[in-house]
């Protein structure tokens, strides 16, 4: 009756004429569509989101406004009547789909350094891209409660155990590494804390409970283990002393604590600074990587009940149901290391490797996705940021976006 109720008032609105946004094959820029969506929920006016149909088609009341800024994006976009939406309604009620109603564009934040690194942030390429707004913000803005502002927050190629990136082996004399150094250990200082091993955990923490009072947060690459090795190592020396003049301590794997991480539990850290690894929660590993090759590597998308299961077939929205692998200090996840609460949303059916997870914690989820950038398949130190102009209909890179609108859905009780 409930569902009834629901179609017939989607009916009495669709007799003004609607504009399509479609998301399958025939879309010319996937990227752009969803920042023509974010700047149409940033003029207050809604969008229904078509879960499962045509890859995750958006529709929206017409105007000349929005025309404009279609053409304008170089978006493909379709104007209906009254009759042609009532059979989309129609049709979506028949099959596994169902209409998510976007209201509110969320405030957004990347936590990143303020010193220039030497690697790129494939979200912040894919909001710059895409020409969604967002702010930065880094330790001293977490510290002063500054969260709280906002509604979702990215951690990319970032390193919540106070190590480095790993990196020492390879470029502990390189002048960037020894700037990050000296920078992260006055950061530390200042803030009352005896290292950045420490003071990178009580970040850590903070995000937690950012997430924990309702946060949206979305991770990539080393910020999804090192943030849960950071968790669950909280009082504990778990770091060799290259890293903060201490010697860790000899019974940190049984001192780890598991029930304060998010997603990961049983892992095993590898303390060596000469490996280029956090933990084996990371598959294929680093330092002894399985080079498939890009042509070789991809994984699978789950299918989810759109109308049981809204929020991660939200997430999973794509034009294609398998995605080309990408690697990355953290490439992707062991399936024995994830904890049996976790919806697995991505994996490679053929190896242990999942890619893309989903959970939630207090009011708020989190969202971890391996790998470095979705269109370069091994990104090195120094190499130059892609140009996402080439990359426009990207399944990887629609991963990102469909997470920065998830927090823009009108909540739904859910039904499983």
């Amino acid at each position: 009756m409930k569902r009834f109720l629901l179609f017939c008032f989607l009916v009495h609105f669709s007799y003004s004429q609607k504009l399509l946004i479609p998301m399958d094959m025939g879309q010319r820029d996937h990227l752009k569509a969803y920042g023509l969506t974010f700047w149409i929920l940033e003029n207050n006016v809604n969008v229904e989101w078509l879960l499962n149909y045509r890859g995750g088609t958006f529709m929206t009341d017409s105007s000349p406004a929005i025309e404009k800024e279609c053409r304008i994006r170089g978006i493909n976009y379709e104007l209906i009547n009254a009759s042609e939406t009532m059979a989309i309604y129609s049709h979506i009620e028949q099959n596994n789909m169902d209409v998510v109603l976007l209201e509110k564009a969320p405030k957004i934040a990347i936590y990143t350094p303020p010193n220039k690194q030497p690697w790129d942030d494939a979200v912040t390429l894919a909001l710059k891209y895409a020409e969604v707004p967002y702010e930065t913000l880094w330790d001293e803005d977490v510290f002063q409660g500054k969260l709280e502002k906002y509604d979702w927050l990215h951690l990319h190629h970032e390193d919540f155990t106070g190590q480095y990136g790993k990196f020492y082996r390879n470029y502990h004399s390189a002048p960037w590494y020894i700037q990050q150094q000296r920078e992260f250990e006055t950061m530390a200082t200042r803030h009352g804390f005896p290292s950045v091993h420490e003071e990178k955990k009580g970040v850590a923490r903070a995000i937690k409970a950012f997430v924990g009072t309702g946060g949206f947060l979305f991770a990539m690459c080393s910020a999804t283990d090192s943030y849960d090795i950071a968790l669950a190592s909280e009082g504990v020396d778990a770091v060799h002393s290259v890293f903060d003049g201490t010697r860790i301590d000899p019974n940190v794997q049984k001192k780890l604590d598991y029930s304060k991480s998010l997603v990961f539990t049983d892992f095993t850290l590898m303390s060596d600074p000469m490996i280029y690894e956090f933990s084996d929660i990371d598959y294929p590993p680093s330092h002894a990587p399985v080079l498939r090759g890009a042509e070789a590597d991809y994984f699978t998308l789950f299918e989810f009940s759109a109308k049981y299961d809204p929020v991660p077939s939200m997430l999973t929205q794509n034009h294609v149901p398998v995605v080309k692998g990408f690697m990355g200090q953290t490439t992707g996840f062991h399936r024995d290391r994830i904890k049996h609460h976790i919806v697995i949303m991505g994996e490679d059916p053929t190896t242990p490797q999942v890619k893309y997870i989903h959970g939630n914690f207090g009011k708020g989820t989190y969202t971890f996705l391996g790998g470095h950038d979705p269109e370069d398949y091994q990104h090195f130190v120094g190499d130059p940021p892609t140009d996402l102009s080439l990359h426009r209909n990207s399944p990887g890179y629609r991963l990102i976006l469909n997470n920065i609108l998830f927090p823009a859905a009108r909540k739904k009780e859910r039904k499983t």
